[in-house]
């Protein structure tokens, strides 16, 4: 097969789900969650399952390609230039299987958060799932997983307990902690260098109810604010995770009237334990108190996050502790009186169980820093999102004394050099089992090794 005349070639292998440069549905077919990401593949294939997969990856050898899987378009950024890369989406390769007795999901590559979600919520269990429902269960899993259970439960990428791929070669296998274990613990956190990834399995846990909600000020009192729960949060137990956000809403009907247009400081998360381990923060009086004991399902849309593209930037950095020269470096770049353009600066608690090193972790086994800052900004024009750039970048460099060289990568939506930001021995068996399933980089991955 070769690229001259794809179209014959990858419809018989595809059923005819596939979308070329110059399609009417190739534009649709090649959006990102990002709208700003202009993702331009040489082709966007459906296959329907993992035969099909198989067939499209020895296709893209033979025609001398690479196959980039994709499942909402989420992180798309770091991928790159697609001009000589086949984007696989794996939406209809989905389908949750809840194995209730012993705690287990099944779930095919495409499957959403949400779809795991509705169906484990029946039988009391929650996954580690994190703060959008429509993000992809694959993508999130092989990055790490970071969500309102994670300073109880760790990241969800080490609940992982099998996972299913076809690798460069086009061989479909399975790996777990028995077979080809050097692999499972690639997979687990090294994102997905080694094969495209066609389903998962992973542990479950008990919960029907939490105690879950947000509180609310404006952000006159963001200082007041970020330093008291930064104090709190240090300290505070494993069965609690939060997020604050300092934000600018936009005066959007869609918003409730008493937020529209407003600047607020907003602290939202999860209490598996006491609730009265909230009583410090609720001290401060906030203008908003919606926490109460809540069915464990609603933890997907706690954090309200976009359901649906939209065209944004953004950046991350680990932060290892928030001093009070610290919270007033990031008030003066983000705070009232800063004129920050930027919609959103969030840190979220880390610590407890991702700072611990369990047996039989994967490649990533937690976060490196007290809390994760993540900065966005929506654009709406070219202008815009070059201000925003700008302003994410300075509070990067405001914050420098306070962060380290580690991320999240799935909170990185710029290339990195992973070598740089990976522990050597933990980059040196990555590169080692790539080279082994993916030498020659067949499989396009968004963070590559």
């Amino acid at each position: 097969m070769t690229m001259i005349d794809p179209a014959t070639a990858l419809r018989d292998l595809c059923g005819g789900a596939v979308a070329l440069p110059g399609d009417e549905g190739y534009d649709a077919a090649r959006q990102a969650f990002n709208l700003t990401v202009d993702q331009c593949p040489a082709a966007v294939v459906y296959p329907a399952d993992a035969n099909e997969v198989a067939a499209v990856v020895n296709a893209a050898r033979e025609a001398g390609l690479r196959v980039a899987p994709q499942t909402t378009g989420h992180n798309a950024a770091p991928l790159g230039d697609l001009g000589r890369t086949i984007l696989l989406k794996t939406s209809a390769m989905g389908g949750v299987e809840i194995d209730a007795a012993n705690r287990i999901a099944r779930v095919g590559a495409g499957a959403l958060w949400e779809d795991v979600v509705d169906q484990a919520a029946p039988h009391g269990l929650v996954a580690l799932h994190g703060s959008s429902p429509s993000v992809g269960v694959a993508g999130y899993s092989l990055g790490g997983g970071m969500g309102w259970l994670a300073r109880s439960h760790g990241l969800q990428a080490n609940s992982i307990t099998a996972i299913e791929l076809v690798t460069a070669d086009g061989e479909h296998v399975r790996t777990d902690a028995q077979h080809d274990p050097e692999l499972f613990w690639a997979l687990r956190g090294g994102g997905g260098n080694f094969g495209i990834v066609t389903a998962l399995e992973f542990r479950l846990y008990p919960l029907s109810e939490v105690y879950a909600g947000f509180l609310l000020w404006d952000w006159a009192h963001a200082e007041r604010v970020l330093t008291a729960w930064a104090a709190w949060a240090q300290d505070a137990p494993d069965h609690v995770t939060t997020s604050l956000r300092v934000m600018q809403l936009p005066p959007l009907e869609e918003l409730p009237e008493f937020l529209r247009g407003r600047s607020v400081v907003m602290i939202d998360g999860a209490v598996q334990g006491d609730p009265a381990v909230l009583r410090p923060l609720r001290d401060l009086r906030p203008e908003i108190d919606t926490f109460a004991m809540v069915p464990a399902a609603t933890l997907a849309r706690l954090h309200q996050d976009p359901e649906q593209p939209m065209p944004f930037v953004g950046r991350s950095a680990l932060v290892d502790g928030l001093t009070p020269e610290a919270i007033r470096a990031l008030l003066a770049q983000v705070g009232p009186g800063s004129g920050s353009p930027l919609d959103s600066v969030e840190l979220r608690q880390a610590g407890g169980a991702l700072r611990r090193r369990t047996p039989g972790h994967g490649a990533i086994a937690g976060i490196d820093g007290d809390f994760l800052l993540f900065m966005a900004g929506l654009v709406t024009d070219g202008q815009v999102g070059a201000v925003k750039e700008v302003a994410i970048k300075r509070v990067l460099r405001a914050m420098e004394p306070w962060t380290n060289r580690s991320v999240y990568l799935n909170f990185v939506e710029h290339q990195v050099g992973l070598e740089d930001v990976l522990e050597p021995e933990t980059f040196a068996r990555l590169r080692a089992v790539r080279a082994r399933v993916n030498p020659d980089g067949l499989v396009h991955a968004n963070h590559a090794i």
